[in-house]
């Protein structure tokens, strides 16, 4: 590119010039450069012009300055102009503005010591950094480390990281952070000893015999005059001079010779080495036992060494007296080579100044360093080749307004090539790679002036435009509104002149004519009389005629003017209607909401307020009398105006008249006298009705005064009135809304307190159980280890130590689960193999040991009371019972006649309802009269199953009556008395009587109780019948009362107690379905009781009797209905078949193809079926190996496939619903609200399982927590790229060129993740869930965990990566945020609490956008980011970079500004968030409605052997 386009002040050129304080000074040209001009005409940034002279011999211009966007880079080699003071600059920049202190030089790390602790060395910043390419994040030293220990794992080669700089440039430290960065990746134990062992490994640098004045002249001699590179200084002969590669330096000879003599005594060395420490005896090992460069020293070490030179023969004696300088030169060589065996990696430490202020940059000290340590040479090297690199696409995106719709072409490649071909001429200056462009120094500064000259001509076109539109807008408004008023005026003069000239012309006409008819009268009065009719006549047509033209005008505008102003009616009434609708519904709102926070303090502060309220209404009541009077004066006084009009009226017409007898009297000479004396009477008249008039005028002047002062004094004291009473309301809403909001705000604070304090519990409580969890994994571990190495099997060999397991071990260990533990621990209890944690694994198996002893020991417990139990039961039925069949006859009889009676008494008591029900609350169809009819039918209905079991008991008992006295009589007493004696011997008779009459015992106590409950119900009802009587009649007395209230006061009384009434009544009705529900309950359980009983009691005496017997009696048959038995919902195997259910229904169940097919949750609700009729048999040995097999089984199924999605979402889901189960059907009160009948039936009878529930829940947590790994496992690699990388919208973030290091593209290529792959897979997640039948309430909690993952990790990386922190990529988050949000809501999933978990990003990509210049500005800032920390505002300030040149920079004071008012905050100083923290997850109770007996087991389970009961 020629020097003069780029030289010129119209491209606002700016260049660096050499400054004796600043090194570098920066200077804009104020005038252009031409070919041949010894000077340039520069003004400096303070605004001094100064003219810069050319070298005369090289004429060489000074160094171009970078433009804006391409200053703070990343990496050096990203600079189209390299050289030293764009390096310098870009240093300080990042250094002092953006507290950056790493910088890329292509290859080499630049480091600059902040002499400030800064918090970006915390193990969350080295989590950031693990994993990722050296170019993805911002320069650090973590990423030097991440490269190198990348590079060793993947090439198994050596790595070297050589860290140089001056003394206090902060080598140490680097190498410290390093060496924390690899002890935290690789898991080492602790850090201390690490950097305690950088420490101390620093080599003795102390890189001979005689003086210092002596080594000096040595040298001068020797090297003065045969070495270019060796000088000696002007002033000083201690001190001499080497010429470097960069620059001089010099050295001192002071003290040189005293650091350097003294030697190591031999026996010294020889203690040393016989010392029993193995560190000192490898340090003074001799270097003859040393045969490779990297051999193993004793004790497992590996130690560098090189092989020294072979020893003369002479110099034995002088082998152990070597100097400290030998042996620091012997380890520099050492040294050498094992760098050279590595893979070296640089890192560059620059001391900022001599002082060691923080933050303090001295270009003078940088720019020596910088000279000295070979970085300026780097970027030498890179400005002789191609610095900057772009991709096609890259390129394409940047440059695309350089480029005309014609260029673009569908191959981005060679769209590019014709480009540059057409933009830059000399083809040296960029070549084409396969996927890059490659370019010299200087050319990207090219194109991208051409590109800001493109954008700031299109800015000025489109300034021009909008201009140029705004101000022929405003003339076109100006010149409307000149014509407008040009035309009214107009119009105005024209009809003013027409009327003036009509006037003028009608009274020069009247004139005229009277002195022609004067002159004429005499003469031709015939001739004048016949003129005046003509000439009259046609004042009369022309008067006509304009009047007629008035009227039509005035038509015409009567019309238009009342249409417009119809429609502005219409307008305005369709608005003021809207309006009203809109201010009504808003003080409705705002009123109903009062009144339900008011509803009880209202009525206090109106109870105070009684005698102020009837005082308003007093003065209302005489302002409306006072009101009344002022319109009746009023009405007065417009009689009197309206007669004394008329009286004017007349008084007109009258002096009409007198003008006309006046010119009659004019023509009529005879009567002037007659006329001349009326005339004077009527003025007289006149002049009095004159003064009357205007004494009337006066008086109602002065009365009207009056009453506006009276008016006007009324309504003050009304204004003053209606003020008290506005305070008044205002005091008793502001207080009500004062002690509403005190009591919210308290409520709210509790409510939160017991949240978080929920929260951490239950945080705690789910990181034991992943401590146990871990524990567990380690035992496991150790147990497959023992077990493989105590026997061997050949072949290839793997225990996978790091699988994660999903569940803690159970306590309760099935049969067969305890015989192959206790095989396993006899196989392994002699062998324990070496490194092993023994301590750990004896720990383990003594537990084990103990909770086995515990177990054996309840379960014999168990066995013991289960059999003295079965020993009492035995016993009782063993009881003697004795009583008289007659005597039970005589209760039957009873019972019948209490049936009767009880029957009776309904019926009565339903007849004098109806007969009652004129009135109330107990009329037919009433709500009470129907749950009171509905209890006495299900009353009737159960007295009916009552008499039936009643008929059945007489049945069998006439029966057995009959069938004795017929034996009676039909054989011999000996015999009878035989026949008896045996049958007492048996005591079947007796159980079979004792047990009846017990039954009938205890149905008459029901009976009896259940009329009790009736009459105690009938006179609750006829209680509420009064109590509703004394409603309706305090209902009246309330309506009374409103309709004597003003209209707000009624609606609000109305109201307050509508509300009342309506709350006392929703609480009477659940009290009373409470009472019901628990009564129905019982009784239930009662007659179920009693109908098993009563079938134990026919079973048993069928079978006492014999065969024979029953065919030899003769027995009165009786029709006894039965029902027809229906599944119960329970599933029967047997004991053997466990191992098989097991394995089909959980280990070899896939969730992908046959579960999908399946009714959610149904291996749930399988496992249950089979556990309840466990429980129905009261098997407790088969419930207990039901659920530990279930649990150890789901365990173990987790462990083999813990990293498939699907099939920890499947059994997350199933478990929940297993637990949902064992709560819904346990009996509890509690957890049987929603259950219907049928289901209140299938419950639990038998066994309290609240133990496993707990277990069951933990276990349901850890499949959470695996989910959650297993999601974040999936969803990590996607975020970056899809959240930050990916440009979602296409042509708005810029890309700004990058240097040597690779930086991943915001273009999506394939392969690469992007915003709907995101979606996509959370999709697949929520679809998954569902399709398993997760709860909702689950699902939400699992999307709050995933956002929040979404949130923390595009955080991170955005407060890591410099060129993500602009203005174009802040839109471009908030738009990915709002994609977010948008899935959310189609997902109905915005209450679960997910979009607060972005607020962190959203408040980071608002801060990006803002505006950020005043302190207003700042303000807004920190009132907006709340849920930012201050390093993390303060961070993303610093990093903000613009990516095009129209934007500007944060300056540093705006920065200070933020952190003062920030500075009060209280907060963590972490940087960034942690994304391992998981949200503690809740189970809600989350009930089935689908009824056990209906479901179906498909085939396709292969669970045959199960049998429905």
């Amino acid at each position: 590119t020629p020097a003069g386009s780029l030289y010129s002040r119209h491209c606002f050129a700016r260049v660096w010039i050499p400054d004796a304080d600043e090194v570098w000074k920066s200077a804009e040209l104020t005038k252009n450069y031409k070919h041949g001009d010894s000077t340039l005409h520069l003004t400096l940034e303070d605004g001094m012009d100064i003219e810069h002279k050319l070298d005369d011999k090289t004429k060489n211009l000074p160094h171009l300055r970078n433009p804006d966007i391409l200053v703070g880079e990343n990496d050096l080699t990203a600079l189209s102009y390299l050289h030293e003071p764009a390096v310098l600059h870009n240093l300080k920049v990042r250094f002092t503005d953006s507290k950056l202190i790493y910088t890329y030089c292509g290859i080499v790390l630049v480091a600059i010591n902040p002499y400030e602790n800064l918090p970006i060395y915390g193990s969350d910043i080295i989590n950031a950094y693990s994993g990722q390419n050296m170019g993805d994040m911002d320069p650090h030293i973590f990423a030097v480390a991440e490269e190198a220990y990348k590079q060793m794992a993947r090439d198994e080669r050596n790595q070297s990281i050589i860290v140089s700089g001056e003394s206090g440039a902060g080598k140490t430290v680097s190498a410290k952070y390093a060496m924390r960065y690899f002890a935290t990746v690789s898991g080492a134990a602790t850090e201390a000893n690490v950097e305690e062992k950088v420490l101390a490994s620093n080599p003795i640098m102390e890189m001979p015999k005689g003086s210092d004045d002596s080594w000096a002249q040595k040298l001068y001699n020797t090297h003065l005059k045969t070495c270019s590179l060796f000088e000696k200084p002007r002033m000083s002969n201690k001190a001499f001079i080497i010429q470097h590669f960069a620059d001089k330096v010099q050295y001192q000879c002071d003290g040189f010779l005293e650091k350097n003599k003294d030697t190591v005594n031999e026996e010294q060395i020889n203690v040393l080495k016989a010392s029993k420490l193995d560190l000192l005896v490898e340090l003074f090992q001799d270097e003859e036992k040393v045969t490779s460069p990297t051999g193993t020293a004793p004790g497992g070490r590996t130690r560098l060494s090189v092989k020294p030179k072979e020893i003369r023969s002479g110099a034995s004696s002088k082998e152990h007296k070597k100097t400290v300088g030998c042996q620091f030169r012997n380890s520099l060589a050492m040294l050498m080579e094992t760098l050279n065996a590595t893979t070296p990696h640089y890192v560059r430490c620059i001391k900022p100044n001599d002082l060691k202020f923080p933050f303090t940059f001295d270009p003078k000290r940088a720019v020596q360093q910088l000279r000295a340590c070979g970085v300026l040479e780097t970027i030498r090297i890179s400005a002789a080749g191609f610095p900057s690199r772009w991709t096609y696409q890259e390129f394409f995106s940047r440059y695309r307004v350089l480029m005309k719709q014609k260029d673009v072409l569908s191959d981005r490649r060679l769209t590019c090539r014709n480009v540059l071909e057409k933009l830059v001429q000399d083809q040296d200056k960029y070549q084409f790679g396969k996927t890059k462009i490659f370019f010299r120094a200087g050319q990207v500064a090219y194109l991208e002036k051409l590109r800001a000259d493109k954008l700031r001509k299109a800015c000025v076109r489109i300034q021009k435009t909008i201009r140029c539109w705004l101000v022929r807008k405003k003339y076109l408004r100006k010149k409307h509104a000149a014509i407008t008023i040009q035309r009214y005026t107009r119009g105005h003069q024209a009809r003013w002149s027409y009327m003036r000239r009509t006037l003028a012309a009608i009274t020069i006409q009247k004139f005229q004519r009277m002195c022609v008819q004067r002159k004429l009268y005499l003469q031709k009065q015939a001739a004048a009389l016949v003129m005046q009719t003509i000439l009259r006549a046609y004042m009369a047509r022309q008067k006509y005629q304009g009047l007629l033209r008035n009227h039509k005008a005035v038509f015409i505008q009567k019309h238009v003017r009342g249409w417009l102003a119809r429609q502005r009616y219409k307008r305005s009434l369709r608005a003021i209607v809207y309006l009203q609708c809109c201010i009504r519904r808003m003080k409705a709102k705002k009123e109903l909401k009062k009144l339900k926070i008011e509803a009880r303090s209202v009525e206090h502060f109106k109870k105070l307020n009684v005698g102020m309220e009837n005082k308003i209404m007093q003065l209302q009541r005489k302002l409306d009398e006072q009101a009344k009077d002022n319109r009746v004066t009023s009405e007065r006084l417009n009689s009197l105006e309206t007669s004394h009009a008329v009286e004017s009226e007349k008084l007109k017409v009258e002096v009409s008249k007198l003008k006309g007898i006046e010119e009659e009297a004019k023509n009529n000479a005879n009567r002037v006298t007659s006329l001349l004396e009326e005339l004077e009477r009527l003025r007289k008249e006149l002049t009095t009705t004159q003064k009357e008039k205007k004494t009337i005028e006066d008086w109602a002047t002065k009365y009207r005064d009056e009453m506006e002062k009276m008016v006007a004094e009324l309504k003050q004291q009304n204004g003053l009135l209606k003020t008290e009473k506005d305070d008044l309301n205002r005091m008793i809403k502001e207080q009500s809304q004062q002690m509403t909001e005190k009591m919210t705000r308290a409520l709210v604070e509790e409510t939160q307190q017991l949240e978080s304090d929920l929260n951490e519990e239950r945080s705690r409580y789910q990181n034991l159980l992943t401590e146990h969890l871990r524990l567990e994994e380690r035992y496991d571990d150790l147990k497959e280890e023992i077990t493989l190495s105590s026997v061997p099997k050949p072949g290839h060999r793997r225990t996978d130590s790091t699988h994660s397991s999903n569940g803690s071990e159970c306590t309760y260990n099935s049969e067969f689960a305890e015989s192959e533990e206790s095989s396993r621990h006899g196989e392994v209890s002699g062998d324990v193999t070496r490194g092993m944690d023994t301590s750990l694994t004896l720990k383990l198996q003594k537990r084990v040991t103990e909770l086995e002893q515990e177990k054996s020991s309840l379960r014999n417990e168990l066995e013991n009371k289960e059999e003295q139990f079965q020993r009492a039961r035995v016993r009782e039925h063993k009881k003697s019972r004795g009583a008289e069949l007659e005597y039970e006859s005589l209760k039957r009889q009873e019972l019948d006649s209490e049936n009767k009676k009880l029957k009776h008494d309904l019926t009565a008591m339903r007849q004098s309802l109806l007969g009652n029900a004129g009135a109330g609350a107990g009329a037919p169809g009433s709500p009470p009269y129907k749950v009171l009819m509905d209890q006495l039918n299900s009353s009737c209905e159960e007295l009916e199953v009552r008499k039936e079991e009643v008929l059945i008991l007489r049945s069998q008992l006439v029966s057995q009556k009959e069938a004795m006295q017929h034996k009676e009589t039909m054989t011999e007493p000996v015999h009878y008395a035989e026949d008896v004696h045996k049958m007492k011997d048996s005591g079947a008779i007796t159980q079979a009587y004792l047990g009846l009459k017990e039954t009938n015992r205890l149905l008459e106590g029901q009976m009896q109780q259940q009329r009790r409950s009736y009459d105690n119900e009938v006179e609750v009802l006829r209680g509420e019948l009064q109590s509703v009587k004394e409603e309706n009649n305090r209902q009246q007395q309330l309506l009374a009362q409103n309709l004597q209230l003003p209209p707000e006061a009624r609606i609000e009384a109305s109201l307050q107690h509508e509300i009342t009434r309506l709350t006392n009544e929703n609480l009477d009705l659940m009290e009373q379905l409470e009472k019901q529900d628990k009564t129905i309950r019982k009784l239930k359980k009662q007659l179920k009781v009693f109908s098993k009983k009563i079938g134990e009691m026919g079973a048993g005496h069928v079978e006492t009797i014999s065969p024979g017997q029953m065919v030899e009696e003769t027995v009165r048959p009786v029709n006894i209905p039965r029902r027809e038995k229906d599944f119960q919902g329970m599933l029967e195997y047997k004991k053997e078949d466990e191992l098989k259910l097991v394995k089909n229904l959980i280990l070899e169940l896939k969730p992908r193809g046959v579960a999908v097919n399946l009714i959610p949750g149904l291996p749930a609700y399988i496992l249950f079926m089979c556990l309840r009729h466990a429980d129905y048999v009261n098997d407790d040995q088969k419930v207990r190996t039901l659920l530990t097999s279930t649990i150890n089984s789901i365990k173990k199924i987790l462990k083999k496939r813990g990293d498939d999605f699907e099939t920890v979402s499947f059994w997350l889901s199933n478990t929940c619903r297993f637990l949902h189960c064992l709560k819904q059907y346990s009996g509890d009160e509690s957890f049987m609200k929603h259950n219907t009948p049928k289901q209140n039936d299938h419950c639990l009878s038998n066994f309290d399982l609240a133990e496993y529930r707990q277990v069951l829940s933990d276990l349901a947590i850890q499949i959470y927590q695996q989910l959650i790994k297993c999601m974040e496992s999936i969803l990590q690699p996607m975020i970056v790229s899809g959240m930050l990388e990916h440009e979602t919208i296409q042509g708005v973030s810029g890309v700004k060129p990058t240097g040597l290091r690779k930086r991943t593209s915001s273009i999506a290529d394939e392969g690469t993740y992007t915003l709907e792959s995101i979606l996509r897979q959370l999709s697949a997640f929520h679809s998954t869930m569902c399709q398993h039948g997760t709860d909702p309430e689950l699902i939400k909690q699992v999307v709050k965990q995933q956002f929040y993952i979404i949130g923390a990790v595009t955080l991170n990386n955005l407060l890591l990566r410099k060129d993500m922190c602009s203005w174009s990529k802040g839109m471009q988050i908030r738009y990915n945020v709002s994609q977010l949000e948008e899935w959310l809501r189609d997902k109905s999933l915005m209450l679960c609490g997910a979009k607060e978990t972005l607020e962190p990003l959203i408040q980071a990509a608002q801060l990006l956008q803002v505006k950020k210049k005043t302190d207003e500005d700042a303000e807004a800032i920190c009132s907006m980011c709340n849920s930012l920390s201050t390093s993390q505002i303060v961070k993303v300030l610093n990093l903000y970079t613009p990516v095009n040149e129209f934007e500007e920079r944060v300056s540093v004071t705006f920065i200070r500004t933020i952190q003062t008012r920030l500075r009060d905050r209280c907060e963590t100083p972490q940087l960034l968030m942690d994304t391992k923290i998981i949200y503690p997850v809740t189970f809600p109770f989350n009930p089935s409605s689908l009824a056990l007996e209906t479901i179906q087991i498909p085939g396709s389970l292969n669970l045959a052997f199960l049998t429905r009961v």
